[in-house]
This record gives C-alpha cells, sequence and structure tokens, in this order.
C-alpha cells in the first residue's frame, strides 16, 4: 500500500512538473480562436502553420535568430571554460601572495546582484565603443573571457582542492614547470568540472534574455529570446500560436544539449561540490 502510494504522489508531481510543457504544445497547434476561448489542454482543430507563419513572421528568418543564439552560447561556453579553468588553477594550486584575499574578492562577487552590474556595464562598454559597433556582440562574449563568473571558478577551485597534490610535486620533481603540471595533470583531471561549467554556461546563455535586450539593437542581430517578444505587441492576437511554437522550437537545443551530456553532468555535481 505504502509502494502504491509513493507511486502515485510521483506521478501527481511529475504530471505537475509537465503540465507546463503540456500547455505549451497544445498552445502552438491551436488556432487563434482556440487560444482567445482557451478552453482545454489539447486542440480540437490541428493548426501546424502556426511553426511556418512563426518561422517567416518578420523580415529575418527565425532561423538566423537560432543561430545567433547558438554563435552567443558556444563562444560563451568556451570563454567561460578557458578563463575560468585558468582563474581556478592559479587561485587552487599556485601559491603567491594575497591569493587568500583575491579568492575572498571573487566570492564576495557573488553577492552582488547581475542587475547592479548593468548600468556601469553599459557605460564602460559604450566608451569603448561596443554598444551599436559593427559587431554587437562583443559586450555579451568578452566579459566571459576574463574569468568574471565567479561562481564557475568557485565550482572549479573546490574541484581541484581534491586532485592530491602529490600529482603536481611529482610532476616538478621529473621537472616539469606549472604550466606543463597544469596542461599535463590538472586539465585532464578536471573534466566533469569543465563539462559542468560548459553545461550551465550554455543553458544559461541561451535563455538569458535581459542582457541581450540591452545590447542588440538590430533584428539581424537579435537573438532567440529577444525574439521571442516580437510577437507581443497591441495587435498581435494572433501570433499567440506562433510565438508558442518557435517558444517550443527554443527548448530543443537546451533539452538535446542536456540529454547529451546529462551522464558528465550528474558526475561533475557528485565531484565538484563536495571535495575540499
Amino acid at each position: 500500500m505504502r509502494g502504491k502510494l509513493r507511486l502515485l504522489a510521483l506521478v501527481v508531481i511529475l504530471a505537475t512538473v509537465l503540465y507546463p510543457l503540456a500547455w505549451m504544445v497544445g498552445t502552438s497547434l491551436k488556432s487563434p480562436q482556440e487560444i482567445a476561448s482557451n478552453i482545454g489542454l489539447l486542440p480540437k482543430t490541428f493548426t501546424p502553420s502556426n511553426f511556418s507563419m512563426g518561422w517567416h513572421k518578420f523580415d529575418v528568418d527565425f532561423g538566423r535568430f537560432f543561430l545567433n543564439s547558438a554563435m552567443v552560447a558556444v563562444l560563451t561556453v568556451l570563454g567561460n571554460v578557458t578563463s575560468c579553468l585558468l582563474a581556478a588553477y592559479a587561485l587552487g594550486r599556485l601559491r603567491f601572495r594575497l591569493r587568500a584575499m583575491w579568492f575572498a574578492v571573487m566570492i564576495g562577487t557573488l553577492l552582488l546582484p547581475g542587475h547592479v552590474l548593468i548600468i556601469p556595464q553599459y557605460i564602460l562598454f559604450r566608451t569603448l565603443g561596443w554598444v551599436g559597433g559593427s559587431w554587437p556582440y562583443l559586450p555579451l562574449l568578452v566579459p566571459h573571457f576574463l574569468a568574471t563568473e565567479a561562481f564557475f571558478v568557485f565550482l572549479m577551485v573546490q574541484f581541484m582542492r581534491g586532485i592530491p597534490r602529490e600529482l603536481d610535486e611529482a610532476a616538478v620533481i621529473d621537472g616539469a614547470s606549472p604550466y606543463r603540471v597544469f596542461q599535463h595533470v590538472i586539465l585532464p583531471l578536471s573534466r566533469p568540472a569543465l563539462v559542468t561549467t560548459a553545461i550551465f554556461s550554455f543553458i544559461w546563455t541561451w535563455n538569458d534574455f535581459f542582457r541581450q535586450l540591452v545590447y542588440l539593437s538590430d533584428l539581424k542581430d537579435y537573438t532567440a529570446p529577444v525574439a521571442l517578444t516580437l510577437f507581443i505587441d497591441s495587435t498581435s492576437e494572433a501570433s499567440v500560436g506562433p510565438m508558442f511554437a518557435m517558444s517550443l522550437l527554443s527548448l530543443i537545443p537546451v533539452f538535446l544539449f542536456f540529454v547529451a551530456f546529462q551522464r558528465l553532468l550528474v558526475e561533475g555535481i557528485n565531484t565538484s561540490g563536495l571535495k575540499g
């Protein structure tokens, strides 16, 4: 009896979690009249044309927005993985003056809400000529190549503290420099933390809206989250279906990315958060 109650509870929780997704799928296939009436979860009349309408709704095909999002997400992943790994290696394995102070300062930046930094960052990037420039993605990408994501630096530092220092000492005895220790010892053993950083960076960047809205002004440069807002205006009641259709398509890359690296993600969380 107890097992049946647990199974029933799990089914109820699963249905509650999946309901928004099911509602989105159903709405993406409804006609404007059914959406306005808001009756039922599933459409009575399937309207697959919502996908075609959403894809060709604007002067630029929605595929361009997907490519922009993919480019920003991939470059952000590359920047975070590279810069945060180097910063974590310095803070977690090397010995230098005031190392503890710099690590504390880095941790302290986690206490600052991201929205507090938007205005000074915007002023800085505008002074540098990056806002509205020939390549408007610089404000979105350059900070990630400078190890500004303190959460990922902290995650990697915690992981590296769990790697035995005897490995470093053995490599140094064999004549390895700090660079070779990093290349041949730390880097190969840090794969779980790197994968965790890559997955979270991709998901957060793909779903990012506010920062991309601030710095992207031309339609051809929009990413998928920003482009979805174009469906909503005072005369776009009939565009709700296409908007949900494109929203559904925008979930697919994140879902596939998560499924492909799910095992490594769980391994990275287990080994990164508990060591040290």
